[in-house]
């Protein structure tokens, strides 16, 4: 039996990114008291989401960063021993990705740049085109960015290619056009937890999702970070606060355990399914 331990936070991230950087601190800190193996912060965890989704401002951008920059290569020295998912602005050339990478302090472990754009969002970022698993001394991983989970196919792909741990970043708000006066009758914050919990059952894998909190500008976040176990079971969450959900499960034991009866990915029809490439 392997057990670890894998965190997923709620917090709040703005464009000032030495304050990010001191909270990733302090966020990391608190998940190695707490015994984690794996760490999952938000989307735009250094240098903070979009203002606007429907109109971004071009002149209000977070802050795009090296691939391989200073403030990456200081997260990773942060992270040590421990499993990181971080988000932030990624910059090529003109471009400007929404990304997320996977580090130890041995450095990268894997890389993702979000493909699924909500409207708007196009103005900011360029999409990205694929998604890969990864090792990492916790297992197999694979990452998916805010909108990347309403589609199953995203998740699904990870899984295929051997994913066992699936870290879901997010900086997702409440409903933009139609606001529910409780943050917990809103539209979004029941999609954000439906999503979570399918995207692990039916691939029956493990799901971290973390998520930003507070606000920025029109835009308020719903926090809801969690873990999921690959039954859809939520095994740990922090609810719309600021926190870090914390689960303890053997990963290979609780994947074996759910697939022993249906295994889902081994159950796959593709040639039957109209529409799939």
């Amino acid at each position: 039996m392997t057990l670890i331990r894998i965190a997923a936070v709620a917090a709040h991230f703005g464009r000032d990114l030495d304050f990010g950087l001191q909270r990733i601190a302090t966020l990391i800190d608190h998940a190695r008291q707490a015994g984690a193996s794996v760490l999952v912060l938000p989307d735009a965890a250094l240098g903070g989401y979009l203002a606007d989704l429907r109109h971004p401002d071009p002149e209000a951008l977070p802050p795009a960063l090296e691939p391989d920059g200073p403030h990456l290569r200081k997260i990773a020295a942060m992270a040590a021993e421990m499993v990181v998912c971080v988000g932030y602005c990624e910059a090529e050339g003109e471009d400007r990705y929404n990304s997320a990478v996977c580090v130890t302090g041995d450095g990268v472990l894997g890389r993702h740049r979000k493909v699924h754009q909500p409207p708007g969002e196009s103005i900011a970022y360029a999409p990205g085109n694929e998604f890969t698993a990864f090792d990492t001394p916790a297992g197999r991983v694979g990452m998916l960015i805010d909108y990347d989970k309403t589609f199953p196919e995203s998740a699904r792909s990870l899984a295929v290619d051997g994913a066992e741990i699936v870290a879901c970043l997010s900086a997702w708000p409440t409903s933009i056009t139609n606001r529910a006066p409780r943050m917990a009758q809103d539209r979004q914050s029941r999609l954000f937890d439906l999503y979570d919990c399918a995207r692990a059952a039916e691939n029956q894998v493990v799901l971290a999702s973390s998520n930003q909190t507070g606000a920025m500008g029109g835009m308020r976040f719903l926090g809801q970070a969690k873990v999921v176990g690959p039954g859809g079971e939520i095994l740990a969450r922090t609810w719309s606060k600021a926190g870090i959900a914390v689960a303890e499960l053997d990963v290979a034991a609780e994947i074996d355990n759910a697939r022993r009866v249906l295994h889902h990915l081994g159950e796959r029809k593709p040639a039957s399914y109209r529409g799939a490439s």
